[in-house]
């Protein structure tokens, strides 16, 4: 009887409730990836115009 109830707590609510947290950790998870990929690219774009203002700092002063 005793292992009966807790097969029935575990179906009826542990494992709805381990579902519900796996769902929220792994729409989280999706959204960081998301933003990881996206920071990553402007970290990229940062250092080009970087790169590509120090070039013409260096090209003005030359024709300065």
């Amino acid at each position: 009887e005793r292992l009966k109830k807790v097969e029935l707590m575990q179906e009826n609510v542990v494992i709805p409730r381990l579902q519900n947290i796996e769902a929220c950790y792994t729409s989280t998870f999706e959204r960081y990836k998301s933003g990881v990929e996206e920071h990553m690219q402007i970290k990229e774009d940062v250092s080009l115009i970087k790169q590509v203002v120090l070039d013409h700092s260096e090209k003005l002063k030359k024709i300065s």
